[in-house]
């Protein structure tokens, strides 16, 4: 079965416009899994621009699905994933400013650097997955740094794909099929929505998870947060 992770940060970017606590990020994370996500992801960055550090540790207590922290693994994120005993941590290689991610790991340019990282989360007992294009020699290198699974980024796929599916999808189906080869769980996110994503759900059987944020709860915007899980899930049936 492939797991749905909703990534809420868009919930904490329209409270922070305002100030306050409205929307509430938790009732958020609390909602998400009662309508049926098998997982709740956020990014906190350094700016705190959406996420802030106090929501990820009040998050923590109120939910009993997957928890998934993205970030880069600077000294700080490292401690704080470890502090909070997440699930799951999903490493990106972006930078402070960067607005959204839009790139994988050079997984051969950082090895030693990821391989000190990974071994430290698995010390404590947290699943490690890895921001990389799909691009096989990208996962051999993964296979290499030791991650439990690998995060394809999907945006080359979600451009694409209204024009060519076929042709959108094949660079995925071998990085998965590698990735498979390994022994790497293939995890997938960025962009994905109700027109794409279960043609990327049939073509790759492998598909552990998808993280989906913005689509998600734009959609919500207009026909509910418990209408929109329920169709992102029907995608993967």
């Amino acid at each position: 079965m492939t797991r749905l992770s909703v990534n809420i940060n868009k919930i904490a970017t329209l409270r922070n416009s305002r100030g306050g606590i409205i929307p509430s990020v938790t009732e958020a994370a609390i909602n998400c899994q009662k309508f049926g996500a098998q997982g709740i992801t956020i990014h906190p960055r350094p700016d705190q621009r959406h996420i802030r550090r106090q929501d990820v540790y009040d998050i923590k207590p109120l939910i009993n699905t997957e928890y998934n922290i993205e970030g880069y693994p600077s000294d700080d994120f490292i401690k704080m994933v470890i502090e909070i005993g997440a699930d799951q941590a999903t490493l990106v290689p972006d930078d402070h400013n960067q607005l959204t991610s839009d790139h994988g790991w050079d997984t051969f340019q950082h090895k030693s650097f990821l391989r000190d990282v990974i071994s430290e989360f698995k010390e404590n007992g947290i699943r490690t997955s890895i921001f990389v294009d799909p691009d096989v020699i990208a996962i051999e290198g993964a296979a290499e740094i030791g991650t439990d699974r690998v995060e394809l980024y999907t945006e080359p796929y979600a451009l694409m794909y209204p024009d060519n599916p076929v042709k959108a999808i094949a660079p995925f189906i071998e990085a998965a099929k590698a990735a498979e080869e390994l022994g790497i769980g293939v995890n997938a996110g960025h962009d994905l929505n109700l027109v794409n994503l279960n043609y990327l759900y049939k073509n790759i059987p492998n598909l552990k998870e998808v993280s989906i944020g913005h689509a998600l709860i734009a959609d919500a915007l207009y026909i509910g947060l418990e209408q929109t899980i329920r169709k992102y899930l029907d995608c993967m049936e």
